[in-house]
């Protein structure tokens, strides 16, 4: 996404914006020559997190921009406040806020303390709604106001919720500013919007929750920062109100190949979806060069036909799930998943199990897969069964280390969609 200089002389403030996605907005409207305001808490350097508000500083100056950089905890109403004046004061006004600070712990309730609890609150749906108010006095006076929220789509499906209830409620909220704040705002021509990644993006945050892993499933945060400059391009009385994927907003900006943002280019083809999207929003854009996967398109066609009749009773164990899966097969989804499956499960019921989508008519057991598997995952035998069983995700096991994906990580997330079916006869 090429600079056009529409942010010339324009003031974006920037919540959370030491690292990161706000940081690589920041950088983006540097570019343009914009005045970047960067309002986190990071003075100093913090023994796990790279970067400070000062360093960062130093790179949007060296990019182009001119930059204040403002220690703000955006739950303190004077720090904010205190911030935005400062900016107003040196910069003159403020035409675009950011509301990028966030936390996450997608933990479940009896496992979320109070203190996490009233953090990712504070932070998230309380930060946004008191960046806005103080900054709203100067959006009024601007001819290019936009507020931009990284925040999901509102998409209100139990799965979003019952593994991390707290999380998904505060990062609603930062959803719910905008479906608000747009129709608010809209006599005053300022624009409210909400962007968020199709895919993960490796960011602090990811890794601490992936454990430090590898970040090959993962974008850099430069496809984010390349969205964000697309919508605040526009003319905020034509461009409001929306939920806004950052790799749709791209390929109608005329960006037709998304390789260059992979954090691993042999892996472009097998990035990992980011939470929070239904199946049209997760969907990749013509040209991207991963395509629908053959999972998704027999699970789209209808339900499986039936090689075996599935075990009476509930499924209380490992090899009762295999056996509901063998029940499941049948040669419309082999011949549209092509895949091998491989698992290693571990703890008491510990042994080696697969499931062939690629031959015949398909099969499943135990041991090893009749030839090689496309994808091998690791886990204990108690997450196993509770991601089969609709009490975990997939994709939340893997970012908390309890589930290890090697090989073809795509194709090993899409299982959710085969575990979805089988939840029902379980």
């Amino acid at each position: 996404m090429i600079n056009t200089g529409k942010l010339a002389g324009r003031t974006i403030f920037v919540t959370g914006a030491s690292r990161g996605i706000g940081k690589a907005i920041a950088l983006k409207a540097a570019k343009d020559g914009a005045n970047v305001v960067i309002a986190a808490k990071t003075a100093t350097a913090h023994p796990k997190l790279p970067g400070t508000i000062y360093t960062a500083a130093e790179e949007i100056e060296k990019a182009g921009g001119k930059c204040l950089p403002c220690v703000v905890d955006v739950r303190d109403e004077v720090q904010v406040r205190g911030a935005v004046e400062e900016a107003v004061k040196k910069f003159g006004g403020i035409d675009i806020l950011v509301n990028n600070a966030s936390a996450i712990s997608l933990t479940p309730t009896d496992q979320t303390d109070m203190k996490r609890y009233d953090l990712m609150h504070q932070i998230n749906t309380r930060g946004t709604f008191l960046a806005t108010k103080e900054c709203l006095p100067y959006l009024k006076k601007s001819n290019h106001a936009h507020v931009l929220n990284i925040s999901p789509p509102l998409n209100m499906e139990t799965k979003w919720f019952s593994n991390h209830v707290a999380y998904t409620m505060a990062k609603y909220g930062m959803s719910l500013c905008v479906l608000g704040h747009h129709e608010e705002f809209r006599p005053l021509k300022i624009a409210v919007n909400a962007l968020w990644p199709r895919t993960a993006i490796k960011t602090a945050a990811m890794e601490m929750l992936s454990g430090g892993g590898t970040h090959s499933a993962y974008r850099n945060p430069d496809i984010m920062a390349d969205a964000a400059y697309a919508v605040l391009s526009q003319d905020p009385a034509k461009c409001t109100g929306n939920f806004f994927i950052d790799e749709r907003v791209l390929f109608e900006a005329g960006v037709k190949n998304f390789d260059a943002y992979a954090c691993d280019p042999n892996n472009k083809d097998n990035l990992m979806l980011d939470f929070f999207l239904n199946e049209d929003q997760a969907k990749p854009c013509v040209g991207t060069g991963s395509g629908e996967t053959g999972m998704e398109q027999g699970l789209a066609q209808g339900p499986f036909g039936k090689k075996k009749e599935a075990p009476s009773g509930p499924v209380e164990n490992v090899e009762g799930i295999f056996r509901v899966i063998e029940a499941s097969l049948s040669e419309d989804l082999v011949s549209s998943t092509k895949a091998v499956f491989a698992f290693n499960v571990t703890g008491k019921e510990e042994g080696k199990w697969f499931v062939d989508l690629k031959n015949g008519s398909g099969q499943c057991g135990k041991g090893e897969p009749p030839t090689a598997a496309d994808a091998t995952l690791t886990m204990d035998g108690k997450n196993f069964f509770a991601m089969f069983t609709g009490k975990t995700k997939p994709a939340t096991a893997y970012m908390l280390g309890k589930l290890k994906i090697s090989g073809n990580l795509q194709k090993a997330m899409k299982l959710e969609k085969l575990m979805g079916k089988l939840k029902a006869k379980m």
